[in-house]
């Protein structure tokens, strides 16, 4: 008597591993399968949308698109998105490299393109906002994070207490500061 064993899925082991896996979840739903199966089928998902891109292009004539990417993350993931499903990205001479222009369907890139970068970048926004302070705290022993929020008006500190004198601490003028980037 044979017996049926069943394959359980373990999770991707380390964070990045963890990353691609919910990436390719994300890339799947994209796709608009039919069933849940479909959706967990990462390499059908790719062949759905550029189905559904070449059906938009004989209904709705392609547009040019002009992108804004101001970091290079975005930018290096909006294009490899779009690279992926067969979409040739490009900027004209004299164009800022924030800039990607492409052409296709508004209802793709308003349905599709657009929303899946969105929740993709926020995945990868995540993720590397993690791994930054992990490094921070790692190499610098402190931890990391955003400054103290102090009132405006008053220059208080948050619990309202004063310095160790006594007196309360003088308010100094912020000065702009902008590096330069050579």
């Amino acid at each position: 008597m044979a017996r049926r064993t069943r394959t359980v899925q373990t999770p991707p082991q380390g964070p990045e591993a963890q990353l691609v896996a919910k990436l390719q979840r994300i890339e799947a739903l994209y796709a608009r399968a039919g069933s849940d199966g479909e959706r967990v089928a990462a390499g059908r998902a790719r062949e759905r949308i550029e189905a559904r891109l070449a059906e938009l292009a004989t209904e709705e004539p392609p547009v040019e698109f002009r992108f804004s990417l101001s970091d290079q993350w975005s930018r290096h993931l909006f294009v490899a998105l779009m690279r992926r499903y067969g979409i040739q990205p490009y900027r004209y001479s004299r164009q800022r490299r924030t800039t990607v222009m492409a052409r296709l369907s508004r209802s793709f890139v308003n349905d599709t393109l657009w929303p899946e970068f969105l929740e993709l970048q926020a995945s990868l926004a995540a993720y590397f906002d993690a791994l930054t302070d992990r490094v921070i705290e790692q190499a610098l022993e402190v931890k990391a994070g955003e400054a103290e929020e102090r009132g405006e008006e008053t220059g208080e500190e948050p619990s309202g207490e004063t310095s160790g004198t006594g007196a309360k601490q003088a308010r100094l003028e912020p000065v702009e500061h902008q590096p330069s980037l050579l």
